[in-house]
C-alpha cells in the first residue's frame, strides 16, 4: 500500500513539474503556432500533385495516395545555372513542363508584392531570370507554356520563350497616375485583388484591367528614422509615403479592361455600359476563349452584373445580374466558376448564402443547395459524377465542414472531424487536402479520396499539441445568450485555469464585430486572450449583429448605421456577463483591433458606462477618414447618409467617452491612417477627457516585427491589470 502511494506522489510530481506556465513571449513568438505544410499544386493527371519542399530548395512531384516522391522537377544544388539557395514560391505552366520560381520578394501592399521571377525548364533542368528590366509582379504562363505575361512598373509585358524575346503591352503606366494588369490600393484591400491579367484559353488574346487613378485624391504619412524597419536618411527631416487613397464620398479609379491579341499586337478596349464610378472586381475567360466573363458592380455595391464581352470585338452582353437590399457579399466574388456550358454563382438571395447553376444564356438551371445555413466556398465539380463540392455550416455557425451533393440532389459530408475544415481540390475531383483544426486541437492536414475516406496525414501538429498540453492553457468554453434585440447571440469564454466559481473576477470583452466577421468559431487560436486569462481575467467574446455564420438578415441589420447594434449587441453581451455570478460586474473591459478598436471607442461612447477600461488598436473613428469600397459597402456615401456617418463616427460621441482608454496606432498605417488617432485625441482634449496612447513608429496596420508584438501586448495586459484589479 505504501509502494502504491508513493508511486502515486512521483507520478503526480512528474506531471507537475512537466506541466509549466506559458508566457506572453511564448504567444507573440508564436510557439502555438500550428506548422502548415508548403502550397500544393494539382496535377492534371488527377493523380499527383507538385509541392516544395526542404526549406525551399526542391520542387516535387508526389502520389495523392500514398505520398511517394516519383519525381524532383527542381533542385537548387542540381539546377543548372541557378544561384539561388532558396526560393519565396513557384507556380507550373499548364502543360506541367516549365516552372516560374521566384525569389527576393518585396512586400508592396497587404498582398501584392514584387520580386526576382525565374523560368525553368524541367526537360532541360535550366533556370533563367525572366527579365533583366527589373523586379516583377504578378508573372503567369500562357496556357501552353510558351508565353509568360508580368507587370513591372504599372506596366505590361509578354515574354515569349521560344525567341527570349519581351514584348510591352502597355507603355502608359505611371506611379500614381495608370496602372495596368494589378490593382489600386483600395481594390487590392476590400476586393482581395492581386492580379487581373487573364490569358484565353487558345493563348491568343491577354484581357486585363486599367486603372485610371490620376483624379484619385493623394494621400501621404511620414516616414522616420526609427527602427525595425529603420529609414537613417530621415534621422532629422522625416520623409513621406505618397500613395493614392480614396476615402468616402471621394473620386475613385476609372476602370476599363482591354484585350491584347499575341499575334497582331493589337490593343483593345471592351465596350462595357457602365458608369465612370462603377467597379469591375473580377475577370475570367470562360472555356471558350471568345467569351471574357467580366463582373461589375454599382458604387453603391448592392448591384452585381456579369457580362460575356467578345475580346475580339469588345462586345458585351449581359448574363446575369444580381441585386441586394443592402449590399454584394464579398465572398460571392470568389465563388464563381466557369465550365463549358454552365456557370456556377452563390447567392444569398434565399437569406443565406447558397449556390445557383446557369446556362450561359442567362437562365437559371437549378439551385443546388439549400437550408437555413451558408455555403462559405464552393470547392469544385466533377463532370463524371455531376456532384458538387462545397463547404458550410450546416452543423451551426460555430463549424465548418465539407459536403459533396450529387446530381440527384443527394448530399454527403465527407470530412470526419468536427471543427473547422478547409479543402482544397484537384481539378478531376478525386482527391482533396483537407485542413481541420478545433479550439482543442491545432492543425492536421490530411489527403482524403473523393468519398471523404482519408489516405494519409501530411501534419498533425504532434509536437505542438503535446506542448499545448503541459503549457496550462485555458479552455475555451462556447455558450449563447441574448442580443439587445432578444436573439441568440454565439460567445466563448476561456476562464483562468484554477478558476474558482465562488471568486468574481474581471472581465476582457474581445471582439472584431465588423459585418460579414466571425470571431466565435470552433478553431484553433492560440493568442494574447489565453495569457490573460491565465492572469486571473475572464475573457469573453460574442459575436452580435452584423457578423456572419448566420442568416442574412442578421449580417445586414446593420446597415447604414454601422456601430449602432454591433454596440447594443456588445453591451447585451456584457450584461450577460455581468450577471454571472463569478463575474464583478464592476470590472469589465472592453478590447479591438481595426473595427474592434472602432466598435471599442463606440461601446465606451455610446454603451452606457458599462466598460471601466478599454484598448482600441488601429481604430477608425469616423467613416469619412476610410476607403470608398468598404465605407461605401455599408454606409453608401456621405453624400446619401450625412447624418448615418455622423451618428457613426467615435468622434461624434468622444465627449461621452466613459471609463479608461489606451488608444494605439503605428504612424505608416496604410490602411487606417494614423490621422483617425490623432483627430480623436484631439476630441478628447477638447473635451477635457484623459486618456492613455501609445504609438509604434513607422508601423502599418499589423504592428509587429522585431520586439513590437511583445511590447505591444504587454502595454495591453499591465493597461487591464491595472484598471481593472484594483
Amino acid at each position: 500500500m505504501k509502494r502504491i502511494a508513493f508511486t502515486l506522489m512521483c507520478a503526480i510530481a512528474l506531471i507537475s513539474f512537466r506541466a509549466q506556465a506559458f508566457t506572453l513571449e511564448d504567444i507573440t513568438s508564436e510557439k502555438f503556432r500550428p506548422h502548415d505544410v508548403a502550397e500544393t499544386y494539382p496535377s492534371t493527371d488527377g493523380v499527383h500533385y507538385y509541392a516544395a519542399t526542404n526549406g525551399n530548395t526542391r520542387i516535387v512531384k508526389c502520389e495523392y495516395r500514398t505520398g511517394h516522391e516519383v519525381d524532383t522537377l527542381f533542385d537548387v544544388k542540381t539546377a543548372r545555372e541557378c544561384n539561388l539557395k532558396s526560393f519565396d514560391g513557384f507556380s507550373l505552366s499548364p502543360d506541367e513542363k516549365h516552372l516560374l520560381i521566384y525569389a527576393d520578394s518585396e512586400p508592396i501592399y497587404r498582398r501584392s508584392f514584387k520580386a526576382t521571377y525565374y523560368t525553368f525548364e524541367i526537360r532541360r533542368n535550366l533556370l533563367k531570370p525572366l527579365s533583366e528590366g527589373g523586379k516583377q509582379q504578378v508573372a503567369v504562363y500562357s496556357p501552353n507554356g510558351r508565353m509568360v505575361a508580368f507587370v513591372r512598373d504599372n506596366n505590361i509585358y509578354i515574354k515569349k520563350l521560344d525567341y527570349g524575346t519581351e514584348v510591352a503591352v502597355t507603355r502608359d503606366g505611371k506611379r500614381n497616375q495608370i496602372i495596368n494588369g494589378v490593382p489600386d490600393w483600395v481594390y487590392e484591400e476590400e476586393f482581395a485583388m492581386t492580379s487581373t491579367l487573364q490569358w484565353s484559353p487558345n493563348d491568343e488574346t491577354l484581357a486585363f484591367v486599367k486603372f485610371d487613378e490620376s483624379q484619385v485624391p493623394m494621400y501621404a504619412f511620414q516616414l522616420y528614422e526609427g527602427y525595425c524597419p529603420a529609414y537613417p536618411e530621415y534621422r532629422f527631416y522625416p520623409g513621406s509615403f505618397t500613395y493614392k487613397y480614396p476615402v468616402a464620398g471621394e473620386t475613385n479609379s476609372r476602370v476599363s479592361v482591354y484585350s491584347y491579341t499575341v499575334d497582331t499586337r493589337a490593343l483593345k478596349e471592351m465596350k462595357l455600359p457602365i458608369s465612370a464610378d462603377s467597379y469591375i472586381p473580377r475577370i475570367q475567360f470562360t472555356p471558350d476563349p471568345d467569351r471574357l466573363a467580366v463582373v461589375t458592380l454599382n458604387r453603391t455595391q448592392n448591384e452585381m452584373d456579369i457580362y460575356a464581352v467578345n475580346p475580339k470585338s469588345g462586345v458585351s452582353k449581359l448574363l446575369l445580374r444580381e441585386t441586394d437590399k443592402a449590399w454584394i457579399d464579398e465572398p460571392i466574388l470568389d465563388n464563381l466558376a466557369f465550365y463549358p456550358d454552365f456557370f456556377i454563382l452563390a447567392s444569398c438571395r434565399s437569406g443565406y448564402q447558397h449556390l445557383y447553376r446557369y446556362n450561359y444564356n442567362g437562365t437559371l438551371a437549378r439551385q443546388i443547395t439549400r437550408g437555413e445555413w451558408n455555403v462559405s466556398s464552393f470547392l469544385g465539380y466533377d463532370a463524371n459524377s455531376g456532384s458538387y463540392f462545397y463547404e458550410s455550416n450546416q452543423e451551426g455557425p460555430l463549424y465548418k465542414a465539407i459536403y459533396k451533393i450529387n446530381a440527384k440532389g443527394v448530399e454527403t459530408k465527407l470530412s470526419t472531424l468536427k471543427g473547422t475544415n478547409t479543402a482544397v481540390f484537384n481539378p478531376s475531383c478525386t482527391y482533396f487536402i483537407n485542413r481541420y483544426s478545433s479550439s482543442s486541437e491545432p492543425l492536421v492536414v490530411t489527403v482524403c479520396d473523393a468519398r471523404g475516406k482519408t489516405l494519409r496525414t501530411l501534419e498533425d501538429n504532434a509536437a505542438l499539441k503535446t506542448f499545448a498540453a503541459q503549457s496550462q492553457l485555458p479552455v475555451k468554453e462556447f455558450f449563447t445568450c441574448p442580443n439587445a434585440a432578444g436573439e441568440p447571440m454565439n460567445g466563448y469564454m476561456l476562464k483562468p485555469v484554477n478558476f474558482d466559481p465562488s471568486k468574481r473576477y474581471p472581465v476582457v470583452m474581445s471582439q472584431y464585430s465588423g459585418p460579414g466577421s466571425q470571431s466565435v468559431l470552433d478553431d484553433w487560436k492560440v493568442d494574447w486572450e489565453y495569457y490573460l486569462a491565465s492572469q486571473g481575467f475572464i475573457v469573453a467574446c460574442v459575436d452580435g449583429r452584423g457578423t456572419g455564420g448566420r442568416s442574412r438578415a442578421y449580417e445586414t441589420a446593420v446597415y447604414m448605421h454601422l456601430g449602432k447594434y454591433e454596440t447594443e449587441d456588445q453591451v447585451a453581451g456584457a450584461r450577460y456577463m455581468s450577471s454571472l455570478p463569478y463575474v464583478d460586474g464592476n470590472r469589465i473591459g472592453i478590447y479591438g483591433w481595426s473595427y474592434g478598436g472602432y466598435e471599442t471607442l463606440m461601446a465606451m461612447s455610446t454603451g452606457g458606462g458599462i466598460y471601466r477600461a478599454g484598448v482600441a488598436i488601429a481604430p477608425v473613428t469616423d467613416w469619412r477618414y476610410y476607403d470608398t469600397i468598404y465605407a461605401e459597402r455599408f454606409m453608401r456615401t456621405p453624400q446619401e447618409n450625412g447624418d448615418g456617418y455622423r451618428q457613426s463616427a467615435p468622434i461624434t460621441h468622444a465627449a461621452n467617452l466613459k471609463g479608461n482608454l489606451l488608444i494605439v496606432s503605428g504612424t505608416a498605417d496604410d490602411n487606417v491612417h494614423y490621422l483617425n488617432t490623432l483627430q480623436y485625441s484631439t476630441a478628447l482634449v477638447e473635451a477635457g477627457i484623459q486618456f492613455d496612447s501609445q504609438i509604434y513608429t513607422n508601423k502599418d496596420h499589423h504592428i509587429r516585427g522585431c520586439n513590437t508584438r511583445l511590447h505591444l501586448f504587454t502595454r495591453v495586459c499591465n493597461f487591464f491589470n491595472d484598471k481593472l484589479n484594483r
